[in-house]
């Protein structure tokens, strides 16, 4: 009782800190909805949404109630679990909700101007879909936050400002309020089992009861079916016996000779090569999954062996986690593949497609990619001597061309003039 009797005060402290920090909160308008503008820290579902529990009971803003907590929680059930990164989804939140297109939209509003989203990308009805592909718009996406005002209250100490802000303690108000939290539940769930064991009986008393409880087994103890007689052995089927014409009645040679053994339930991988796929290639292609699924939210519904599979030949290749997250970040999908597995290995198998017909196409054509990249792939000396070689050359033709024309002495010819000429045309004959 007095551990109680203590915790009032750290409660009264705690609700007039509640009512200081609701009146000096302001709404979030303008910019301050926007990611780089923002004064909230970022936060896991989880926590934001214990969090908007909090800015909703608060009464912070008068049109939060429990339609607000219902379309928080769609949201929450389909964030990034990490980042708290959730895209708006403006169709598929009506139907699920069973709220009308103009409620969701109001109390998305509302959840911004709490301080508890953010913009991360404004979406656009504009097509960003490349020609000959179909409609494709930008989606909305949003960042799931928590204002100042709830961390004051708890008492959290934060490291950073705005979004990149992180709680890296408490002070000493958030830690009487925790003592006081955790003194009042304890307390309460100590009355709920006092409660419990006054309402149960004994086991004394218990086994008493049950010793003199006397058995009624209505089923096995039916005194009418005394008088019921066994059933009659009517006429049933009879299987004829088995007749051995001839041939062998025991077990065939063949078949003595196969192996009993049962087959492995697991399958068997292989790679490219057809060399059979070790443990060593599947545990690191795992730990590259490991890596790429929590930094690509749209492979999040994959489990980890089926992504790892679809993931083989970028890991094959040899590529390391960092490349192959910005691989799968440059396709730019805005939205989420029911099947992200099949999805990546329908993409790759298109990718393989299209450089298998551009190959074909340079082979029709006679390009030969080596020999054209021969002189870039010369060495920086000879291709310096190869250049003056090749200036020489021109040199003495110009000189042997102009001595012909007996302009090899000063005259009032121009040799600038005639030098551009000769380099203009493409035999080397003067204009």
């Amino acid at each position: 009782m007095s551990t109680v009797m203590a915790a009032r005060p750290v409660e009264v402290a705690a609700s007039e800190r509640s009512a200081r920090s609701a009146a000096r909160w302001a709404k979030a308008l303008g910019r301050e909805q926007d990611i780089l503008w923002t004064r909230s820290r970022r936060a896991e579902p989880r926590a934001w949404l214990r969090a908007v529990v909090w800015l909703v009971a608060a009464g912070l803003h008068k049109e939060a109630g429990p339609t607000t907590m219902l379309i928080a929680e769609d949201l929450a059930a389909r964030m990034d679990y990490r980042r708290g990164l959730v895209i708006y989804d403006l169709e598929g939140t009506v139907r699920r909700t069973g709220k009308s297109p103009a409620t969701v939209k109001r109390h998305v509003k509302v959840l911004r101007e709490l301080g508890a989203l953010v913009w991360l990308v404004h979406g656009s009805k504009q097509n960003i879909a490349a020609p000959g592909e179909p409609y494709m718009a930008t989606a909305t996406i949003y960042g799931a936050v928590i204002p100042p005002v709830y961390d004051e209250v708890m008492g959290h100490r934060l490291a950073g400002s705005g979004y990149e802000g992180r709680v890296c303690g408490v002070t000493e108000a958030g830690r009487e309020r925790a003592v006081a939290q955790v003194t009042a539940r304890s307390e309460a769930q100590h009355h709920g089992q006092r409660r419990t064991e006054r309402q149960r009986p004994s086991g004394r008393r218990a086994a008493r009861v049950r010793t003199v409880r006397p058995v009624d087994n209505v089923v096995v103890d039916n005194p009418r079916s005394q008088a019921r007689e066994p059933h009659s052995p009517g006429c049933y089927h009879r299987a004829p016996a088995v007749q051995v014409d001839g041939g062998c009645k025991d077990t065939s040679r063949e078949r003595a000779t196969c192996s009993t053994d049962r087959r492995p339930s697991f399958k068997i991988s292989y790679n490219g090569d057809g060399s059979r796929r070790t443990a060593g290639q599947t545990q690191r292609g795992i730990g590259i999954t490991q890596q790429v699924r929590p930094r690509v939210t749209w492979t999040q519904r994959a489990s980890l062996r089926e992504l790892e599979v679809a993931l083989r030949p970028f890991t094959d290749a040899g590529w390391d986690w960092p490349t192959i997250t910005a691989e799968l970040h440059s396709w730019h999908l805005t939205w989420r593949p029911a099947r992200p597995a099949a999805y990546i290995r329908a993409r790759l198998a298109q990718q393989a497609t299209a450089e298998h017909q551009t190959a074909a196409a340079e082979l029709a054509e006679g390009w030969d990619e080596q020999a054209a990249s021969g002189p870039l792939a010369a060495s920086s000396p000879d291709l310096v001597r190869s250049v003056l070689d090749g200036l020489a050359e021109g040199l003495a033709t110009y000189s042997t061309r102009q001595a012909e024309l007996g302009l090899d002495d000063l005259s009032d010819q121009s040799a600038a003039a005639n030098m551009a000429a000769f380099l203009n045309s493409g035999t080397g004959a003067p204009a």
